[in-house]
């Protein structure tokens, strides 16, 4: 009898963790995604891009499936820009997560929909550039 329940309880047991298994396989693939935004203000001051800074560090990071968070102002030092520096924007994003679908939670995230409802008024221009990376 033992043994017939052993046997009954094999496939169902299978059609779970196979398809769990080859799922988690599949997501360990993927790879990371770089989102990084660049932000124009209206406002340029250093007061402003500060107050946007505290902003995105309240709002963006710490979310789940984050691997690498960091923002900061443009680097306006003469000495390291060149002919094909981009300078016009004032604050930098950067998020690197585990995967897609953690990228698709983040912009769910009710988070990050406070984070752009505080700070449309202050956007003169947003641009996002999202890549997939390789882990170095």
């Amino acid at each position: 009898m033992t043994r017939l329940l052993s046997l009954s309880i094999l496939p169902a047991l299978a059609a779970f963790v196979v398809p769990t298994f080859f799922a988690t396989a599949a997501r360990a693939e993927e790879p990371q995604l770089a989102h990084m935004v660049f932000f124009t203000l209206k406002d340029h001051s250093k007061e402003s891009r500060a107050k946007f800074v505290a902003s995105c560090k309240k709002y963006l990071s710490k979310h789940e499936g984050t691997v690498y968070f960091s923002v900061g102002t443009i680097a306006e030092d003469a000495d390291i820009k060149e002919p094909v520096s981009v300078d016009d924007f004032d604050v930098a994003l950067h998020v690197v997560f585990e995967n897609k679908g953690a990228k698709l939670k983040y912009l769910k995230n009710p988070r990050h929909d406070q984070f752009v409802e505080e700070n449309k008024a202050y956007f003169a221009k947003v641009r996002v550039f999202d890549s997939f990376v390789e882990k170095p």
